[in-house]
């Protein structure tokens, strides 16, 4: 998309991994204190994540936020006080397909239920990396199916970028009614419920806050950022996005390891 005319903005929906956050998960001087400049220009501000809720708490808390904020990649929305606001659960028939195709391929596969990550491999790909990330620990299990009535999101995991995306074009159509694939970073593959998406929870928390469309804002990197790019009323993609996020976006801001978030809310956001 290009540029047009710029709106008034009331609201912005960030992105956490690749975006709020460094390489390295830690949160900058300068996002902090750009956020705050959001809060005294009356602006609101909120987070959405393919991060579990337990995940999203030390950002929260740092950043003061008071608003509701998006866990699973909008599959829950949480309230400030941690009740649920809206919950998307994958259909079981969407879940056992997801699992059973990633099973005949060499990857990582993890599912989210009960407020629990589980895996079947502790020492499959990514498992150290996404403990670090969460900030605890998996719940080891012989088996998947006991939980498949009440799942949040299932992954899978992999060294192997193209397998992922291989199998992000081949899972969709397989799921098309029930559920969506969409890759969080590039060593993860994301299932969610269909109206679990970003795009989605940014309308709800606009309509919450009694926001038009045309006044949001949403910032990310990533693929599964894209719905929220395509419901807002201004969108930016980090530096470092693929090029196939970036074209969706109407501006590109510096990557994370810059403080892009800062930057665009600078030069975009911030009344002049």
């Amino acid at each position: 998309m290009s540029g047009s005319t710029q709106p008034l903005v009331q609201f912005m929906l960030s992105d956490i991994d690749g975006t709020l956050l460094r390489p390295d998960h830690s949160l900058s001087q300068a996002n902090i204190d750009a956020i705050g400049q959001l809060r005294e220009a009356g602006i609101h501000f909120s987070i959405a994540s393919s991060r579990p809720p337990r995940a999203m708490r030390q950002q929260i808390e740092a950043l003061g936020i008071d608003l509701p904020t998006v866990a699973f990649n909008g599959a829950n929305i949480i309230n400030p006080d941690g009740s649920l606001l809206k919950v998307h659960r994958i259909d079981p028939a969407a879940a056992r397909t997801s699992l059973a195709l990633f099973a005949e391929h060499p990857v990582a596969a993890w599912v989210f239920a009960d407020d629990q990550w589980l895996l079947l491999d502790p020492d499959g790909d990514y498992v150290d990396h996404e403990r670090n990330t969460l900030g605890y620990d998996f719940k080891h299990v012989d088996s998947f199916e006991p939980y498949l009535e009440r799942v949040d999101k299932i992954v899978a995991a992999s060294k192997d970028f193209e397998l992922l995306k291989r199998l992000e074009v081949q899972l969709n159509p397989l799921i098309v009614e029930h559920a969506r694939a969409a890759r969080s970073q590039s060593y993860y593959l994301d299932v969610t419920a269909l109206d679990a998406n970003k795009g989605t929870a940014l309308i709800t928390l606009a309509e919450a806050l009694g926001v038009p469309l045309a006044h949001t804002a949403a910032i990310g990197d990533a693929g599964n950022d894209v719905a929220m790019f395509l419901k807002a009323g201004l969108s930016i993609a980090m530096g470092q996005a693929e090029t196939g996020v970036k074209t969706q976006a109407n501006y590109i801001t510096g990557s994370n390891a810059e403080d892009g978030l800062a930057m665009a809310i600078e030069q975009y956001i911030l009344p002049r």
